[in-house]
């Protein structure tokens, strides 16, 4: 795909506030367990980084998805997974069938506000029964006059703890089969201060600067009018959401991956073993080039996706190839890094390690490596039938 000056110019305003305004406190975040959503995202907010692709009647800048894909990949500066993770939960998770599908008057309330880094946003899909099986959740929401009636629980919500709101999914019908599955399911705005909400801190293995939360709904009341689009038509709507996610995954780890090599490149040199750079064994070499190589296919592929995405293509395959690829590539990355640093590589601290630990997220998250190769089977034809 060919990127315009305007493209690079958006890049170099990313990069910018990367250096200045994110890494200095990654190690701060990181041990804290979290990083000021609020506080980051209006500074995003006011760079217009936030609404990169949606209207500028919401306060967007109005510009095609390519543009907010060129955002995700430069995010991969940033020095750890949690942050860019939370940001790009903001910009392409919890917003985008608000945005297509949403009523003015959402779009006023909800979008607007969440575009200017006002409020922070959430998607409230994964349950502890139902994960990437999206088909499965049963948190229901039950009209009851103007209001629908939330009762149950997500789990693995990014932002979950600092949340303004919540574009949730939850059955709004009865189940009576498979195909029903599809379509008793309806997206729904939750004000994450609406009584009846609970929220519990999920302790992880990585992503440390990001918070997560278990979310319990008891008999949580919302207006009607929270409705997203139309009732039964959230799991179609979420799986249009799911495509940038996850371009947004793939996209994402490109340069986060070129930037585990370049440090591994950086301490090898620097590294004596036997009497030489540790970078001069062949073997070393030889494989810091392969991974380079597999990095730049993989971001072949992923901006082939985007374009198709943008050219309004359907781009199923090419972003559940894109994603499938980035999970696995950024964990055989980083395992091999980490064992060129030796047991600096093993300390908690090192950029490689935390890369090791954060990186593993990107095969299970917005769909585990199993259930992208099952959406490739069956474009190819090849899924039991």
């Amino acid at each position: 795909m060919h990127l315009t000056d305007e493209h690079e110019q958006l890049r170099a305003t990313v990069a910018k506030f990367v250096q200045s305004d994110i890494n200095p406190h990654v190690d701060e975040w990181e041990d804290a367990g979290q990083f000021p959503a609020h506080e980051l995202f209006a500074k995003l907010g006011k760079l217009g980084l936030l609404g990169i692709k949606y209207d500028t009647a919401c306060g967007g800048l109005g510009l095609d998805f390519s543009y907010s894909m060129v955002m995700a990949e430069e995010l991969g500066a940033i020095a750890c997974g949690g942050v860019p993770m939370a940001i790009g939960v903001q910009t392409d998770m919890c917003t985008p069938a608000l945005d297509r599908f949403g009523s003015d008057e959402l779009k006023r309330e909800w979008l607007t506000p969440s575009i200017a880094g006002e409020m922070v946003g959430c998607l409230g899909v994964s349950e502890a029964g139902g994960g990437s099986d999206v088909a499965a959740i049963r948190t229901t929401a039950v009209a009851d006059g103007d209001d629908y009636v939330i009762n149950g629980s997500k789990m693995w919500i990014t932002n979950g703890l600092q949340a303004d709101w919540c574009c949730l999914l939850a059955r709004t019908g009865a189940d009576n089969g498979t195909a029903d599955a599809h379509r008793n399911k309806s997206l729904i705005i939750v004000p994450m201060d609406a009584p009846g909400i609970e929220k519990r801190k999920i302790h992880k293995i990585g992503m440390h600067s990001s918070d997560t939360a278990e979310l319990f709904f008891d008999n949580v009341r919302v207006p009607r009018r929270h409705l997203i689009g139309q009732e039964g038509m959230g799991f179609t709507m979420q799986m249009l959401q799911f495509q940038e996610e996850r371009l947004w995954v793939a996209a994402s780890a490109l340069k986060a991956l070129d930037r585990l090599i370049d440090l591994t490149i950086d301490y090898t040199r620097d590294r004596t073993v036997f009497g030489k750079a540790v970078l001069d064994n062949q073997t070393v070499h030889f494989r810091l080039a392969e991974l380079r190589t597999e990095i730049d296919a993989l971001r072949a592929l992923t901006w082939q996706a985007i374009e198709d995405y943008v050219g309004g293509k359907d781009a199923t395959k090419r972003a559940s190839m894109a994603k499938l690829k980035a999970g696995r590539l950024y964990r055989e990355v980083a395992d091999s890094c980490l064992q060129y640093w030796g047991g600096m590589g093993f300390t908690a601290e090192n950029p490689v390690s935390r890369a090791f630990r954060d990186g593993r997220l990107g095969s299970i998250g917005g769909g585990a490596d199993e259930i992208m190769l099952e959406i490739i089977c069956k474009l190819e034809g090849t899924a039991p039938r």
